[in-house]
């Protein structure tokens, strides 16, 4: 990732480079395919940024993930 894109998310979220870099390695890692798994991730996530993901948010990505059907260009959503 270009640190344009860093700095980005950054900005918009708080969360400093290392952090997310962290986190990149833990889904690296992770298997998508696990519902608890990725719970655990967007838990983490939430807790990061400061954010509440409500059950139904939770449960679409969740869905989005196991089918694959997230999107590939992240640039356009920051």
């Amino acid at each position: 990732m270009s640190n344009d894109l860093f700095d980005k998310i950054e900005k918009k979220t708080h969360v400093n480079k290392d952090t997310i870099v962290s986190l990149a390695r833990k889904l690296q890692e992770g298997d998508f395919k696990n519902e608890n798994n990725l719970r655990n991730i967007i838990e983490e996530i939430g807790t990061i940024t400061g954010k509440d993901v409500s059950k139904e948010k939770e449960d679409k990505i969740i869905e989005m993930v196991v089918n694959d059907k997230v999107p590939t260009n992240l640039d356009k959503y920051l």
